[in-house]
Parts: structure tokens; sequence; C-alpha cells
């Protein structure tokens, strides 16, 4: 049940808290709603500053490759006790990776750092409410599904 459910939500979602979910809902929400009066224009250059955003997941995997490199160059040339800190980062990324949750995980979301996934949500909604898809119907093939999305 738990996988179905990581599914669905996404792990990083699944292991956060409802306030931060909710709170990241809302700002999906109020950015559709802030888009739904304005230009194509303005959902264009919306979409384009999505596309900018870092996920939480690039987040975590550039903050645990500084981190690592920089406690491999101290214990290299300062302090073998540096050595220790690519060891507990390695752990918290390896961690992230198998359950979908580590240490920092609440931290940035309490930032508003979201997943990918969200991002997606709504990319898709302001493409939707742009008129993106209008040319998608029940009779449609795959090919021609993914195609349309693969344009927008």
């Amino acid at each position: 049940m738990k996988n179905n459910q990581q599914e669905v939500q996404g792990r990083v979602r699944e292991s956060s808290l409802d306030s931060a979910n909710e709170a990241v809902d809302d700002s999906i929400k109020s950015s559709i709603s802030r888009y739904k009066v304005k230009s194509s224009d303005a959902i264009t250059e919306r979409l384009r500053e999505l596309d900018k955003e870092w996920s939480i997941e690039r987040t975590l995997e550039v903050n645990a490759a500084s981190l690592a490199l920089t406690g491999t160059l101290l214990g290299a040339f300062v302090n073998r006790r540096w050595f220790l800190l690519p060891g507990i980062v390695s752990t918290f990324l390896l961690q992230h990776g198998l359950q979908g949750w580590c240490p920092p995980l609440p931290v940035m979301r309490a930032m508003g750092i979201r997943s990918r996934r969200e991002i997606d949500e709504e990319r898709y909604a302001l493409k939707a409410m742009r008129g993106d898809f209008k040319e998608v119907t029940s009779s449609s093939t795959p090919t021609e599904v993914l195609k349309t999305v693969r344009s927008t």
C-alpha cells in the first residue's frame, strides 16, 4: 500500500509533513489563480521561470556533492577527521535515494523547495490554461499525445 501511495504522491510528499505539502499546494494554486487572468505571454514567462527552478532532488544532490567534496579536500589537506563529513553526507543521500527522506528534507520543504513532480504539476496546469493541449483528443494516438506534450 505504501509503495502505491508513494507512486501517486511522490516520495518527497510522502516523507514530508502535511503542513509542508499544504504550503506547496497553496503556492501552486495561488500561481494558477494569478496566471488564470494573465496573457499567454505572461504564462510563457512563468513557464520559463519554472524551467529554471531547482527541485528538491537537485538541491539535495548539489548540496551533498559540495559537502562531500569539501570534506574530502579538508580531510586530505587539513585533518583526517574531516573524512567523516563525506561519510555522513553520503549516508543521508543514500537514505534519501532508498526511502525518500533524509534529515535535510524537512528544512528544505520548510523553505518551500518543491519536488520535480510538484513543479511539473504547475507547469502542465499553466500549459493547459494557455491552451497547449487542444489538439489532444480521445482519438489521439499515444505517439500524437507524446509529441504534443514534448513540443509544449
